[in-house]
């Protein structure tokens, strides 16, 4: 079969999120991605942030337009949706996919050095679900975002044992 036959791309993955400010706060500041895009439905009483690594925020459109056929005709984005009023309940809101029953896992991001991206997330207090010590498994770690989501942080170099 011939690779990628019908010119498919795998743009982006969604997370329902409680508080928009709290996820913004994280995947931007923390992570490092960039708001490419907000979009707020109105009719739906909802908001949809997509988010993605970029070299230089400036590439990103600012025609409305443009900037939706940038965002999705990228790859590896994702996309948070706030539904309005969540931010004002108590406790959690949504599932993190893996507390029973079990569904979604996580997500995972490639990062350049492991050991630094540990200490830069001890450095902010981000919560660790997996540590690279625990575990046989010591070339990954799996932090949370604010919603309990969880994270796999590797380096592509560690997994190919390099």
């Amino acid at each position: 079969m011939a690779a990628n036959p019908h010119g498919y791309t795998f743009n982006h993955t969604m997370l329902r999120v409680k508080d928009p400010a709290k996820s913004l706060e994280f995947y931007c500041d923390v992570l490092g991605m960039t708001l490419l895009r907000k979009s707020d439905v109105e009719a739906g009483e909802f908001s949809l942030y997509f988010l993605g690594f970029t070299d230089d925020e400036d590439e990103v459109p600012k025609d409305e337009k443009a900037a939706a056929e940038y965002v999705f005709s990228r790859q590896g984005v994702l996309e948070l949706t706030h539904n309005w009023g969540t931010e004002d309940e108590d406790g959690p809101v949504y599932h993190d996919g893996n507390a029973e029953p079990q569904g979604f896992g996580h997500i995972a991001l490639d990062l350049p050095d492991l050991e630094e991206a540990v200490a830069h997330f001890d450095r902010l207090g981000v919560e660790f679900q997996k540590r690279p010590e625990d575990g046989k498994m010591r070339h990954i770690a799996f932090i949370k975002d604010p919603d309990g989501y969880w994270i796999e942080i590797l380096s592509a170099k560690a997994m190919a044992g390099g």
